[in-house]
């Protein structure tokens, strides 16, 4: 008897999923996975702060040493302003020609400025900013010569000009001090090197530290994971659940590190208020901002998801069912 083709297909037949039902599909695992992961972490709450808190300081540190850098460069900006050339007047000098040799230097065209500072004044702001006033009060005589203040004009060579101004006759000394300023500029660049060295450090630190948490899972799981692989569940299927682990510690971690900062500058901001008003200064503490805590948190969970993706392609191939 004649069987009809059409009828004789034996076995299973395959048929291959859609575009759009793969990708549900992968959106909703993703949705699963990151709403299980969280649920994990925050279901032994001792343990994720804990976590949380060493990841937290660990980024806070070169954070907080970025923003005193910060601070102290903001602090710094106006003393690399222009140089400024102190001049020194003979002590047989006596003010009216301090005045005039004031008036000839303002008219040069190398010069933006020029600044009289009487030897009595100079003595009076002395005692006022030494605290010696009894002191400077028991001087028979003031010892102080005229002082002039010189700003060269944008494009002179302060150097130069010194040499200039050291050969007038009324001229005792002539000081251009922009050395401290360089050494300044040096230490500060040092200083945000040592910062990025640390940073650096640190960060892998943050990496390892995620990395070993993430190990810990794995094998807390590990029957699980071989289950689901001998039902056919892919490495990336796997994968998954644990990088959003890593994810949520790290955006946890960068969470608390913004608010130890934020503590930090709070803690501070009273104490160097109160020192710069009496250096009559309206200088206050930047703080990290919105943005800054928004990069720490982004930067935490970017770390989280390295240090998952480490601990998982190192740690999840070696565990296959038998």
């Amino acid at each position: 008897m004649a069987t009809n083709p059409a009828q004789r297909r034996e076995g299973a037949s395959a048929s291959r999923a859609r575009l759009g039902d793969r990708y549900r599909a992968w959106r909703h695992h993703h949705s699963l996975s990151a709403a299980d992961s969280l649920r994990r972490v925050l279901d032994n709450p001792v343990s994720s702060v804990l976590t949380w808190l060493v990841i937290g300081i660990a980024m806070a540190l070169p954070a907080a040493l970025g923003i005193a850098l910060d601070n102290a460069r903001a602090v710094s900006g106006s003393w690399d302003s222009p140089a400024q050339i102190s001049l020194f007047l003979e002590a047989e000098v006596d003010e009216r020609q301090a005045s005039e040799l004031q008036r000839e230097l303002g008219e040069r065209g190398d010069i933006d400025a020029a600044r009289l500072v009487p030897r009595d004044a100079a003595l009076a702001e002395f005692a006022e900013l030494s605290g010696f006033a009894d002191v400077v009060a028991s001087l028979e005589q003031n010892p102080l010569p005229h002082l002039l203040l010189v700003e060269p004009a944008a494009g002179v060579d302060p150097a130069q000009l010194r040499e200039t101004f050291a050969a007038l006759p009324a001229v005792d000394q002539a000081v251009l001090d922009m050395a401290w300023v360089q050494r300044l500029n040096n230490i500060m660049e040092l200083s945000r090197r040592l910062v990025l060295a640390l940073g650096g450090v640190l960060v892998l630190g943050v990496v390892l530290i995620l990395g070993n948490t993430i190990r810990l899972a794995i094998e807390s799981r590990r029957d699980e994971i071989v289950i689901v692989k001998l039902v056919g569940g892919s490495n990336a299927f796997v994968r998954r659940p644990f990088l959003y682990t890593g994810l949520w510690y790290g955006v946890g971690g960068g969470f608390f590190s913004a608010l130890l900062v934020l503590a930090a500058l709070f803690f501070l901001d009273g104490p160097v208020s109160h020192l710069a008003s009496l250096y009559q200064s309206g200088f206050a503490l930047q703080g990290i901002g919105l943005i800054g805590s928004l990069q720490l948190i982004l930067l935490g969970g970017l770390l989280g998801l390295a240090g998952a993706w480490l601990a998982v392609s190192r740690h999840l191939g070696a565990i296959e069912p038998r």
